[in-house]
């Protein structure tokens, strides 16, 4: 299920990133179904994430040494920002279904960056925790 869910967190990424390329280019009607998959998406992921917790627990870092460190730092952050995401998403999501652009746009600057982060990030915990560097 931990591949499952990289997976889905790696597709959220590239979702986002395809959204903000098409709304660059003043593409609307790409940028929303982008987004709108990149939350759906990342709804998968949070029940999906949810269940592997309540069945299977969480799983301790393997290795020591500095690689064990940068772990926790990348993990912190990402727990963090991942904490602030969905509020910010879907405040983001509710101004553009209003059409409120103006607001949708000021959130989305802090949205967009802190949900790719978390998307990315959440790839790059699992590679750290279920294939660490070799030491």
């Amino acid at each position: 299920m931990a591949a499952f869910n990289a997976t889905l967190n790696g597709c959220s990424a590239v979702l986002l990133l395809c959204g903000f390329i098409a709304i660059s280019n003043r593409r609307p009607d790409i940028h929303k179904r982008c987004m709108f998959t990149a939350f759906v998406v990342s709804c998968i992921f949070l029940v999906s994430y949810l269940v592997r917790i309540v069945l299977f627990g969480t799983h301790y870092y393997p290795g020591h040494g500095a690689w064990k460190a940068i772990y926790y730092v990348v993990l912190f952050s990402h727990m963090t920002l991942a904490a602030t995401t969905p509020p910010l998403v879907v405040r983001a999501l509710y101004l553009a279904l209003k059409q409120r652009l103006p607001e949708h746009r000021r959130i989305v600057r802090f949205a967009l960056p802190v949900w790719g982060y978390v998307s990315v990030t959440g790839v790059l915990v699992y590679l750290l925790l279920y294939h660490p560097p070799l030491p």
